[in-house]
């Protein structure tokens, strides 16, 4: 089962670049101008995530090449995704033993 996990994980990575080979934004990574445009108003969740900072903005590190700061968001992502559903898979297997 591990196996296949990181198999799939692999193949998210080598996908990664494809991203870089469009213009238009990634679904629900729009700016609030967007929203305005294609719904005729601005969310108003969207309005009050103003404070929200990225980890690492534009998927970019500063002072690398683009691509790279592209994986590393991504492995960064994966890692993060990873351990937040391990972390649930614990939790909840030690609750259904009874023991917390």
């Amino acid at each position: 089962m591990k196996r296949k996990v990181f198999i799939v994980l692999g193949l998210l990575l080598v996908l990664v670049p494809l991203g870089l080979l469009t213009d238009s934004p990634a679904w629900g990574e729009w700016e609030s101008d967007y929203y305005k445009k294609i719904l005729g108003f601005v969310p108003e969740g969207i309005k009050s995530a103003k404070g929200v900072h990225p980890i690492l903005p534009d998927y970019s590190v500063p002072g690398l090449n683009e691509t790279i700061g592209y994986y590393i968001s991504a492995i960064v992502g994966l890692i993060l995704i990873f351990v937040v559903f391990y972390l649930l898979v614990k939790i909840f297997k030690r609750e259904r033993n009874g023991s917390y």
